[in-house]
């Protein structure tokens, strides 16, 4: 006799949206029990947490590239207003919707990437920009239109990140001539990536430590703290 009972639905409903990449607790049910980081992006929040403000009533929260919802639900769970999570994967947000209505928390989901916030015409108190830049094609546009048209004050970036993880003082300018600063491995370097990057072509840009915090300033924010490896805690100037 086939086994109807809740748990039993949600694990299909699970499987059905599956792969995951965010490795969810859904009533006792892991959606990505085998992640090769393991409880991500769980870790991840617990190095970001304390870098954010302590109390997080009132504020108006924007999710860029939530995938299955991990982020938004933990905000809007810790007492954010509002949180409006969008992604441009309908599949990641099919789940991030699950996960949702498993956790009982109401967070507003759209369609959409970083490239159409022009059109919503809205400003957000703290904006999460978790795990998405190096996957843009056009990485420094996409912070341009973060600062122009969503961050109203913080904003959190994390990138993956290679090469040296320093960020040495650079000079505002340099003389034509000169050339031994672009072999400085703390020199601000973007890798391009052409093909595909650990099995996801959807690996565009990597930068380096440098190259994140010089691309930040660039588009008009001020780093406030770095909490953790390839987190950036920022304000809008």
């Amino acid at each position: 006799m086939p086994d109807h009972t809740p748990n039993h639905d949600l694990r299909r409903r699970i499987d059905e949206l599956g792969p995951w990449f965010h490795n969810m607790e859904l009533d006792g049910i892991r959606t990505a029990p085998d992640h090769f980081l393991g409880d991500y992006p769980g870790f991840q929040w617990e190095r970001l947490r304390p870098a954010l403000p302590a109390d997080l009533g009132g504020l108006n929260v924007l999710d860029i590239g939530c995938n299955a919802g991990y982020f938004s639900i933990r905000l809007k769970q810790e007492g954010a207003a509002r949180v409006l999570a969008v992604d441009h994967d309908p599949r990641y947000l099919a789940q991030a919707r699950l996960a949702a209505e498993v956790a009982g928390v109401a967070v507003e989901f759209r369609e959409m990437s970083v490239y159409d916030l022009p059109r919503l015409g809205e400003r957000f108190d703290l904006v999460l920009f978790m795990g998405v830049l190096y996957h843009l094609r056009h990485p420094l546009l996409a912070l341009d239109l973060i600062h122009a048209h969503a961050a109203a004050d913080l904003l959190v970036v994390q990138s993956l990140e290679r090469g040296a993880g320093t960020a040495g003082a650079l000079a505002a300018d340099h003389d034509f001539s000169e050339h031994a600063i672009f072999d400085r491995d703390d020199y601000p370097r973007l890798h391009f990536v052409e093909h595909a990057y650990a099995g996801d072509p959807s690996n565009w840009w990597i930068p380096n430590r440098a190259c994140t915090e010089a691309m930040l300033r660039s588009a008009g924010f001020t780093i406030l703290s770095r909490p953790a490896d390839e987190i950036y805690l920022c304000r809008r100037r």
